[in-house]
């Protein structure tokens, strides 16, 4: 009887207790509510909050793009490709600091058009840019336009476009000078500031003393040229560290003539008069380029800033061709001497410090992609750009590219007279894997070589790859054919 009592006690206690929590649970439910509003919400609000500042942190932060373009550098001048010149160390410890590319090409073996491909992504011939701009009757009699069509894609101005800050400083030589007196201005091409050289829109006083190149009496002097384009681009980045800036840093050096100081020539001494002068200007090119990144350095740029730099085109014959790094060519010739040119890329954190990439295909047209996509911003729609996307390869991953490359020089012979003997090449040429093609446009003098094998372009094997020759023949004359042509001058 005990355990039947206590059992029904047990069980009356229980279903009070039951009946209590029943009732007590809607104020319990109220009162943890109370206390998740109190305690939960206004931490999920600085959640919330933080959301933002943690996107940010977890965004990459868009980098500085300082560009820099020598002019008619050869493949073999500096030091880290193998040039005995003069001593090149801040060049050298660039490429320590970076990659150093080997198979890089320009789409031009010549300023203007080479120009044109780097801004535009496209290759300078779809803007009847085929050789160097000049007076208006010379573009007439080379089939070429006087300047670049303001309406061709622009990398700077897709740049600004995304909030980047944009100078050009230096060379230009894309329209203007002579008697081209309406080529746009920089600003069309999406420049917020410029200092321009006399082949350009908007010279800069400074440096344009006289209707010419360079004047005795220019208030910066020939040798401080290149000096004068570093101070300009420090200052630019020095004033906009709030924003990512987008910097052409586009020396005339090492282009002739060769006018250094007589203090930086005195340091060499012997040799022929003219070698001697180019060993002086490269001395003091290096050494300007060295004083830049010092700069970067002292304004807390250097981890924030990708650096590139290469050259324009190849070197005009020179001592014994050494200049091209024994490479066959020059200047105005689609042989590797006038094409291939020194590149290094360096951006602290992102590209691996003394890497050598020999297996990369890189060309000046693949830089407008590849540089956008680094910088996370979209490519202009609409747009058929020549070049690819390898923005992998600049920082530290090989890539074999996809497309072909193609190189038109000169539409006639008037614009393509230069160079002679066995330097002056066929005026239109393909590069597809290994294989390297050049031929006429009417198809005469076909030579096929394999880089793979024979880089210096000694041996060419059309004969026994006809089948090879035929295909890539028949797609470089192909292309060449669908060129547009110019049929009136720009105004």
């Amino acid at each position: 009887m005990e355990f039947v009592w206590n059992n029904t006690l047990a069980t009356r206690q229980q279903q009070a207790s039951d009946r209590l929590a029943t009732r007590q649970q809607p104020a319990i439910r109220c009162l943890f509510a109370t206390l998740f509003k109190l305690v939960m919400l206004p931490t999920a609000a600085a959640l919330l909050l933080l959301q933002p500042l943690r996107a940010a942190e977890a965004a990459p932060t868009r980098p500085n793009i300082l560009f820099i373009l020598s002019d008619d550098m050869g493949y073999g001048d500096i030091g880290c490709f193998g040039g005995k010149f003069a001593p090149t160390p801040n060049l050298d410890r660039l490429a320590r600091e970076g990659i150093r590319f080997t198979q890089y090409y320009s789409v031009a073996p010549i300023c203007s058009p080479s120009r044109a491909g780097l801004t535009t992504g496209m290759f300078p011939a779809r803007w009847n840019i085929t050789s160097f701009l000049q007076t208006r009757a010379g573009n007439r009699a080379c089939e070429q336009a006087d300047f670049l069509d303001p309406r061709a894609p622009s990398l700077a101005r897709t740049l600004k476009a995304a909030g980047y800050a944009t100078g050009h400083f230096g060379k230009w030589h894309m329209g203007g000078g002579r008697d081209v007196t309406n080529a746009p201005p920089f600003a069309a091409y999406g420049f917020d500031e410029h200092a321009g050289t006399w082949e350009s829109p908007q010279p800069h006083p400074d440096i344009t003393a006289t209707n010419w190149i360079w004047s005795p009496n220019d208030k910066v002097k020939r040798w401080d040229r290149t000096a004068f384009f570093v101070d300009k681009t420090l200052d630019f980045l020095r004033r906009h560290q709030g924003q990512p800036c987008y910097v052409n840093l586009w020396p005339d050096d090492v282009h002739t003539p060769w006018v250094p100081s007589q203090e930086r020539l005195g340091l060499y001494p012997s040799g022929p008069a003219e070698e001697r002068k180019f060993r002086a200007v490269l001395d003091e090119y290096d050494r300007q380029m060295g004083r830049l990144f010092k700069g970067l350095a002292a304004l807390g740029l250097e981890e924030r800033t990708l650096v590139i730099f290469t050259s324009d085109n190849g070197p005009l014959p020179s001592f014994r061709g050494s200049r091209s790094g024994g490479l066959r060519g020059s200047k105005l010739s689609l042989y590797e001497g006038g094409v291939r040119m020194p590149f290094i890329v360096r951006w602290p954190g992102h590209t691996p410090a003394g890497r050598v990439d020999d297996r990369t295909v890189l060309a000046a047209t693949d830089l407008f992609p590849s540089l956008c996509a680094l910088a996370g911003v979209p490519l202009p729609p609409g747009i058929s750009f020549d070049g690819e996307d390898l923005s992998g390869a600049l920082t530290g991953s090989p890539t074999t590219r996809s497309r072909t490359l193609l190189w038109e020089y000169g539409r006639n012979t008037k614009a393509f007279a230069y160079p002679k003997g066995a330097d002056r090449s066929p005026n239109v040429a393909l590069r597809e894997g290994d294989w390297k093609l050049l031929v006429n446009a009417d198809g005469s003098d076909l030579q096929l070589f394999n880089l793979r094998d024979d880089p210096k372009e000694s041996a060419n094997v059309a004969e026994q790859h006809p089948d090879i020759a035929r295909r890539l023949q028949d797609k470089a004359l192909a292309w060449r054919k669908s060129l547009p042509k110019l049929a009136q001058p720009l105004s």
